[in-house]
């Protein structure tokens, strides 16, 4: 299982819940409100000034370690 930067964040939730640390980490604290829901984790990024790619880095190789 990998993430990818056009998934959405529930997805993504869903596939581990372990992964709202790194969501949090970069401020992303409305985990659970609609933008969740249907935004991606490339958008939000870009909402929350974070660099998407490491965030998406930081992801896999915590599923990777499992």
């Amino acid at each position: 299982m990998k993430v990818t930067k056009d998934m959405i964040i529930m997805d993504v939730l869903k596939m581990d819940m372990g992964t709202s640390k790194f969501f949090l980490d970069i401020g992303m604290h409305c985990l659970g409100c609609p933008s969740a829901s249907g935004e991606t984790v490339e958008q939000a990024c870009m909402v929350h000034g974070a660099d998407a790619d490491k965030l998406i880095a930081d992801i896999n190789a915590y599923l990777e370690s499992k």
